[in-house]
């Protein structure tokens, strides 16, 4: 559309993207959003908090970035309503970010896409919050997109008018598989001494140390393999409100497990491993699922939400808390390094079928014309 009014001499379409706090996944694929929408004429504005921006640079991407803070405080909304003021669209990027985004076009007949990018998780009394959060945000988006079949189903049944299946690319430079760089084999040797696991087999998870996580079942399925010889070493990154716990057992039960911290070498770490494990309870388009597929790691992960729709048979699937099964698979494994080098290629086979960045941009695009072409009045 936008191409197109261009050349009819039109304003170019106007576009506000609305972010939070931004998880990795969210902000790379805003980022993505902005620089193929921009490349096709479209105004983008950005509305991130300024520690988003300082990582994404979305000004470099072809976008206006205006600083918002992850509030709906009223000068937060204010922001947020005058940045949106003179725009044809706007899209939100996670539950609270279209909450923000419901909020401040109140009143106003600006279109609202919101793409959900995972799931959010509540508990005892703050459970019927969510789900009134959920509904609020579902009812106010002329379309939802979702990146797994099982978010698809979550918004229709909390409202949704119209709710689309809306695979997100894994963003450049990791959009696919590639040729290996010629010092791979040096830069996963260091990492694997800094690490301590030049001797023994070494595991890798990534994700905030959070319940729904499935760590717990990690630590467990890693006290069975602490009985191998070598035993392999888990290391996990990230950080979250469940590290005290975490590091608690791993001292008590002298597990072969290092909590790692906060770190931004992800995909180096995935590239380093034997296998890398994502014991979730739910996930929709994991980033460590996708950077373990196009880096040729095989991955152990758990049979839930989208993952089974992401990795295909590129990847050994367990059910979502069975200890037992997850350490039996991760041993198989690393005493079969055939069965491990295919596993590896059906990985990458999969992941060369995932959708391209230009293709996640145009079917973005696509709505985007839907709900703003003109309609013949009969």
């Amino acid at each position: 559309m936008s191409s197109q009014s261009s050349a009819l001499g039109q304003q170019p379409l106007r576009t506000v993207q609305v972010l939070g706090g931004g998880s990795a996944g969210s902000s790379a694929h805003v980022r993505s959003l902005a620089a193929g929408l921009s490349a096709r004429g479209v105004r983008v504005t950005v509305c991130a908090p300024a520690a988003v921006d300082r990582v994404q640079d979305f000004g470099s991407a072809g976008a206006h970035h205006v600083p918002v803070a992850r509030s709906s405080d009223p000068a937060a909304l204010a922001s947020l309503r005058g940045a949106c003021a003179d725009a044809d669209l706007v899209h939100a990027h996670g539950l609270h970010a279209g909450m923000r985004a419901a909020l401040a076009l109140s009143g106003v007949r600006t279109p609202l896409v919101v793409t959900l990018h995972t799931r959010a998780y509540a508990e005892g009394a703050r459970a019927p919050l969510l789900r009134l959060l959920e509904k609020r945000v579902a009812r106010a988006a002329s379309v939802v997109l979702a990146p797994s079949s099982d978010l698809v189903l979550r918004a229709r049944r909390r409202g949704a008018r119209d709710a689309r299946y809306a695979p997100t690319a894994f963003p450049a430079p990791q959009a696919g598989p590639g040729p290996v760089p010629a010092d791979a084999p040096a830069r996963r040797n260091k990492t694997r001494a800094e690490l301590g696991a030049l001797d023994r087999p070494l595991l890798v998870a990534v994700g905030s140390l959070e319940r729904h996580r499935g760590y717990g079942t990690l630590l467990d399925a890693a006290r069975e393999w602490a009985r191998a010889e070598p035993p392999p070493l888990l290391v996990i990154a990230g950080e979250g409100p469940e590290r005290g716990g975490l590091q608690a057992r791993v001292r008590s039960e002298e597990l072969p497990v290092r909590l790692l911290g906060r770190r931004h070498d992800a995909a180096g770490l995935i590239a380093a491993a034997d296998l890398a494990v994502l014991p979730s309870r739910w996930e929709a388009r994991s980033v460590l699922a996708q950077q373990a597929l196009v880096t040729g790691v095989p991955l152990v992960a758990s049979r839930v939400g989208g993952i089974p729709e992401l990795v295909g048979d590129g990847a050994a699937l367990v059910p979502y808390g069975d200890s037992v099964a997850l350490a039996a698979t991760v041993l198989r494994l690393l005493a079969d390094a055939p069965e491990r080098r295919a596993l590896a290629r059906r990985g990458l086979r999969q992941a060369a079928a995932w959708p391209s960045e230009d293709a996640t941009v145009g079917q973005v695009l696509s709505v985007y014309d839907e709900l703003t072409s003109p309609r013949d009045v009969l």
